[in-house]
């Protein structure tokens, strides 16, 4: 990145129509990222993508990322580890991304697996909500099935309310965890309360009879049975040699999660109607807020670290695929925490011919010069968290490593314009971390793509995402480097599509029915399958992922929802909490009747014939 303006003058819609960036549009973007003269040249010196045996010049003092210096170099040594190292000269400072040139691949090829809503994914034994303990059944499961992945919904915390956000897509914190899926069970001392946690444990699973998750009754039964546990603690708390080595190696980003948690129990969600001297997460009021509140601070740490050690036992039967959302609640922890680093606007979607209006996500964005000064070190720090205890990840909306749509505050989405993200250095760090956990990564490219992003992720062995309900080609000419779907949780489900009652589900949500997309959907579903109108559902469903099981494609997988024939979408764009009760419902079928349903079982044989059990 130069000090050019990082607007796109110009860009190609979804219908191939080249348009131009309104100039008040421009103005507007620029306004938002608010760059001093020289400011984004300067930051753009002080970064630099290299390869080991590279030349630099002029020559340095290289210290490495651990803190040694190796003394005045000219030539960066060849076993340099990858890594995030700098090049000191004299009083100035270059960080060096010594990166990979590509993410890994899995050894075998060609795996096939689930991709999971983990919320509603109940057991007979859940406390209203799918949990840690059902993932830890659910992958057991499915290793005996010969899947070798189960991509998961996001994990991330939502802003602590007693009314959470139900989208998982719109996190509190992309670094830390939901208590939310913590399995009460698993829990040190659950054993010797358990009598006295009867009660609350009899509620929490008389829920399970309700189709959808009902949030806020569920958090408010677990909260309670945890602040008992957490009171009764012996060497599960903090004397606990294991959470001391958490909570050291978590450092001083977990801690102030913790205190942002217990504020917002204290003050409310939206910490930007905070006291001012609160709204700083570096002052000396928070501090003092931290000593007052250290006892709800240790809690909330203990919660965190139950989640990291049950998410560990989940993930030692089948690879977990995790997945990263696009951005951040503007109200909540990650925003708090960098809110120096975020520009007055919010990341969304030009107009396509799914919302013809564009749309606006509500996701504050990085400014991309200040993400540089900062070392990235917001990027490292959500990807490395991401890529623990996983052996994958996916990336929703990969696209935004290269280009995003910022809408500033107070337009109209379509008067948003493209802002471009510094490309290579975000995908050096891509590579750095996952090189350092071994696990592959998706990225999310549907919608606008501009000429060149596929090639270039593929060259970073990023795999690309293809699904049955948007591809003309059959999936015998799918790339590799790929993952193959029918379907995603923004799209009907094949159910859906095919009986066509998704046009009753958006009718019911007060969207004017897109009869035109859903037959537009029935069609290539139609050709994907090789049946014809009136094939009946199941017939539909089994040779659809048969298709799929051909593909090339590295990964191969199937949603549950799809498995058990749910005609219902997860996730109806452009609809809020009050119109429909999207991220909410739970399967039709618990874990131990999908266990032993033969349907799901034919469609695993469907799409796992001829392909690996691992990756």
């Amino acid at each position: 990145m130069t000090d050019s303006p990082p607007v796109e003058p110009a860009w190609t819609d979804a219908w191939g129509r080249r348009r131009a960036t309104p100039r008040h549009a421009t103005d507007a973007v620029l306004a938002a990222i608010d760059a001093e003269p020289g400011e984004m040249q300067r930051t753009a010196e002080a970064v630099a993508v290299v390869r080991r045996g590279q030349s630099v010049t002029p020559a340095g003092e290289l210290v490495t990322e651990d803190g040694s210096s190796l003394g005045r170099v000219a030539v960066l040594p060849r076993d340099l580890p990858y890594g995030y190292h700098r090049l000191r000269r004299g009083r100035h400072e270059q960080l060096l991304l010594v990166a990979p040139l590509r993410c890994p691949l899995p050894g075998q090829q060609r795996a096939w697996g689930w991709a999971v809503q983990l919320y509603a994914a109940r057991s007979e034994r859940s406390w209203g909500v799918g949990d840690l303990a059902d993932l830890r059944r659910l992958a057991g499961w499915s290793a005996r099935l010969g899947a070798g992945a189960l991509l998961l919904s996001p994990l991330g915390a939502a802003n602590p309310s007693p009314d959470p956000e139900p989208s998982p897509y719109y996190p509190s914190s992309r670094r830390f965890r939901n208590p939310l899926y913590l399995a009460l069970e698993d829990v040190p001392s659950y054993a010797t309360l358990a009598a006295e946690l009867a009660p609350l444990a009899r509620e929490a699973i008389a829920l399970n009879a309700r189709p959808a998750i009902v949030r806020p009754r569920v958090q408010a039964i677990k909260l309670a049975a945890l602040e008992r546990l957490w009171r009764a603690l012996d060497e599960g708390g903090p004397h606990d040699p294991e959470f001391a080595a958490y909570t050291a190696a978590q450092g001083e980003p977990l801690r102030l999660w913790c205190v942002f948690a217990a504020l917002n129990e204290e003050l409310g969600p939206g910490w930007a109607h905070w006291p001012v001297g609160l709204r700083d997460p570096g002052g000396a009021d928070v501090r003092q807020a931290a000593e007052r509140l250290s006892d709800r601070v240790a809690f909330h740490a203990w919660l965190q670290w139950l989640l990291d050690r049950q998410l560990a036992a989940a993930s030692r039967a089948t690879p977990l695929i995790s997945d990263l959302p696009v951005g951040f609640d503007p109200a909540g922890f990650d925003a708090w925490a960098w809110q120096a680093l975020l520009a007055p606007a919010s990341i969304g979607a030009p107009p396509d011919e799914f919302n013809p209006a564009g749309q606006r996500w509500g996701l504050p964005p990085f400014v991309p010069h200040r993400l540089r000064e900062a070392g990235y070190r917001p990027f490292v720090e959500t990807i490395r968290a991401s890529l623990a205890h996983s052996g994958g990840l996916r990336i929703d909306h990969v696209l935004g490593l290269f280009r995003q749509w910022w809408v500033p505050d107070g337009a109209a989405p379509a008067d948003g314009a493209y802002v471009r993200q510094p490309t290579e250095e975000l995908l050096a760090v891509l590579a750095i971390e996952s090189q350092r956990s071994g696990a592959i990564v998706i990225g999310e490219d549907l919608g606008t793509v501009a000429a060149g992003m596929r090639r270039r992720l593929a060259a970073a062995n990023v795999l690309s995402t293809r699904l049955g309900f948007f591809e003309g080609r059959p999936p015998a000419r799918w790339p590799l480097r790929s993952l193959a779907m029918v379907t995603t949780h923004d799209l009907p489900t094949i159910a859906g599509a095919w009986s066509r009652e998704d046009l009753t589900d958006q009718a019911k949500a007060g969207i004017v029915p897109d009869a035109r997309l859903v037959e537009r959907l029935r069609r290539r579903l139609a050709r994907l399958a090789g049946v014809r109108d009136g094939t009946p559902l199941p017939e539909v469903v089994l040779r659809a992922h048969a298709a799929l099981s051909a593909a090339p494609s590295i990964l191969a997988l199937a949603s549950l929802e799809d498995a058990l024939l749910e005609p219902r979408r997860i996730n109806l764009p452009g609809t809020d909490r009050a119109r429909r009760d999207n991220w909410s419902h739970a399967l039709p079928a618990t874990l131990e009747r999908i266990e032993r349903d033969p349907f799901v079982h034919r469609l695993a044989r469907a799409i796992g014939r001829g392909r690996g059990g691992q990756h």
